[in-house]
């Protein structure tokens, strides 16, 4: 068993699939089925659960997942251990909530680029939840999310707030009238749906009616073809409502605020690249303070 087992094992668990691992790892799906087969063979046990569906783990291999997670992580710390005192180089997998993305760390991204042109970037949205885990299980060096988060295994630093608001099809509304359309969130789970739960019983409405869309822009065009209204942070709403695609409504002061975060596991070696995006992050916030 090498660390090369151990990544196409853990592609294979994470993915679901041999097809979706060997995209993912830019290997042929038959190599990664000869290596797992191998490893099976090795350890004298099956690892996965086979079916049209795809691949689940057995037993065994949950407990050497967990192993291999750690093994994997330990032999990136290592590696990153010796770019101490040299220019920031190597991989760093950043995500975002899709609303910070194109708003703030997008041009933020850009800047670091210009910085440090060894560093290759990546760049994922998703949902504040699904964000953080993916720091916890190592997937991701560190994200953009909905704040504050407390969590053991997580190091939380605040960039800024935003305001929160509702938007809804162009032309004269009344608030009590919108907020008894439906809700349209990224997921409905999202993180605004007990703040707007809360905000929608002060006003007398009692039931949450959610419709779950994918993306920033489906919501926007769904809102401005009148299909519901939507709570979003302003600065994502602007361009939008400067178009008079939609028109957007003030919160109440106990509703309005939002604080955006970045995080990043506690246990993460904080090697040069991602030391540098801390930085220019924590540069970036005194000078938005100073002016």
């Amino acid at each position: 068993m090498d660390a090369g087992d151990l990544r196409i094992f853990q592609a294979v668990a994470r993915e679901g699939s041999i097809s979706k691992a060997a995209l993912a790892l830019n290997y042929v799906q038959s190599n990664v089925t000869t290596r797992i087969k191998q490893l099976e063979d090795q350890l004298q046990v099956p690892l996965f659960h086979r079916s049209n569906r795809g691949m689940s783990l057995t037993q065994a291999g949950e407990n050497l997942l967990g192993y291999a997670d750690k093994i994997l992580h330990l032999l990136y710390e290592a590696e990153q251990a010796t770019q101490i005192g040299n220019p920031p180089s190597g991989m760093l997998r950043v995500g975002a909530i899709e609303t910070a993305a194109s708003s703030y760390l997008t041009p933020l991204l850009a800047e670091y680029r210009l910085c440090y042109p060894e560093v290759q970037h990546s760049l994922i949205t998703g949902g504040t939840h699904e964000l953080n885990q993916k720091v916890i299980q190592h997937e991701l060096h560190g994200a953009l999310i909905y704040g504050p988060v407390d969590h053991p295994e997580l190091n939380y630093m605040k960039v800024y707030d935003e305001e929160l608001v509702l938007i809804a099809e162009p032309g004269t509304h009344k608030m009590h009238d919108l907020l008894r359309k439906p809700m349209l969130f990224f997921e409905v789970g999202c993180t605004h749906h007990e703040q707007a739960e809360a905000f929608l019983q002060d006003q007398g409405v009692h039931t949450l009616n959610v419709t779950e869309y994918g993306t920033l822009d489906t919501i926007l065009n769904g809102v401005s073809a009148g299909l519901g209204v939507s709570l979003l942070p302003r600065s994502s709403v602007t361009k939008a409502e400067r178009r008079g695609e939609v028109a957007v409504l003030s919160l109440p002061d106990p509703y309005r605020r939002l604080e955006v975060g970045f995080v990043h596991s506690r246990s993460e070696h904080l090697s040069g690249a991602l030391g540098a995006l801390v930085q220019m992050i924590t540069n970036q916030k005194t000078r938005t303070i100073k002016e």
